[in-house]
């Protein structure tokens, strides 16, 4: 049976465009799920995580708005509510696109906790972009009047900004090995978990957005996974983009990528993280990263697409190994 952790993104759910209603998110996680389908009937298994960038940007704005009214939410209460609210919508069409393809297999959703260290420097440098896109005169009055930080986001407008900390452990770790083990779809780390961390031995709720393809990246390497798939807004993943030289890189090993990384090609607020993801993936012993869109997904899985990031013939530099232990995601930290 192969394996795979597929990271769906936030336009899994709401495109371009889109205002975000349930409906719209309905329909485009039938989408999504009418291709994890197929690949479930090609005989993979797979664990499922997702974004959640513009819906907990949105519950944490009804709840700063009606906060005269009714008590305001969290963050972490909100990264906890939208994982409820996605893995719902998603594992209501896996149901029903699996059914359609004449596969029986269970989907759970399993609400996650992702330990992070509340003295990680993010924590005071706000970096996630989350909620949705405004023009540049709404977000500069919803910053005067909510204190938020915001940043340009993919030259498609202004968005809010929240902490985004290091993912160190997996709090449900082995209730989500043992239900892949017994062939359940699993949805977890839904918006990169809920944040929290250990206070003389309780856990607590963190304000912050762990980013979804680090906590992806962690929770593939804990389970042994052989291929982590990251599915964004984007068919490959490109040199020097939106440039006139830009250009898609097709096949890609490990250590050419990073030099491509050092050099600057991946911003850090768009394909960075995905990249740095691919990386650690790769140096913790998986065996294949690709990165592609949502639509183009089960053909790039099929080799007819994408961008393919596999391991160097032999193992990473050992420095490269200590650079990632240091980040604390290394299994043997844990």
């Amino acid at each position: 049976m192969k394996t795979m952790l597929l990271a769906v993104g936030g336009n899994s759910l709401i495109r371009a465009g889109e205002k975000g209603t349930v409906a719209e998110q309905q329909s485009n996680a039938h989408r999504t799920a009418a291709q994890i389908a197929k690949l479930v009937r090609d005989g993979y298994r797979i664990v499922l995580t997702h974004g959640n960038g513009p819906q907990v940007g949105a519950a944490l704005l009804r709840s700063e708005r009606g906060a005269n009214q009714v008590p305001g939410q969290t963050l972490d209460v909100c990264d906890a509510s939208t994982q409820g609210e996605i893995g719902y919508l998603l594992q209501q069409a896996l149901d029903t696109e699996l059914k359609r393809a004449g596969l029986h297999v269970p989907v759970a959703t399993v609400l996650t906790q992702v330990v992070v260290s509340v003295d990680d420097p993010a924590m005071r440098h706000p970096s996630k972009p989350i909620g949705p896109f405004y023009s540049r005169e709404e977000a500069e009055q919803r910053a005067h009047d909510f204190g938020w930080k915001i940043v340009e986001d993919a030259a498609r407008g202004y968005r809010r900004l929240a902490p985004s900390p290091e993912p160190l452990d997996i709090v449900e770790l082995e209730i989500i090995r043992d239900l892949m083990q017994q062939s359940v779809l699993v949805i977890a780390c839904g918006g990169g978990g809920v944040p929290v961390a250990w206070d003389n031995g309780c856990l607590e709720g963190v304000e912050a957005v762990i980013d979804k393809d680090r906590a992806s990246s962690l929770l593939a390497s804990r389970l042994s996974i052989e291929q982590f798939v990251i599915s964004t807004d984007t068919q490959y993943v490109y040199l020097d983009y939106k440039k006139p030289t830009q250009r898609p890189l097709l096949l890609v090993r490990w250590r050419e990528l990073r030099q491509y990384a050092k050099a600057g090609q991946f911003p850090p607020g768009n394909m960075g993280p995905k990249i740095e993801s691919v990386l650690r993936f790769l140096t913790l012993g998986g065996k294949e990263a690709i990165i592609t869109s949502c639509d183009n997904l089960y053909e790039a899985v099929c080799g007819r697409g994408g961008t393919h990031i596999v391991a160097d013939p032999e193992p990473p530099a050992e420095e490269n190994q200590e650079e990632s232990c240091k980040k604390c995601l290394c299994p043997a930290r844990s």
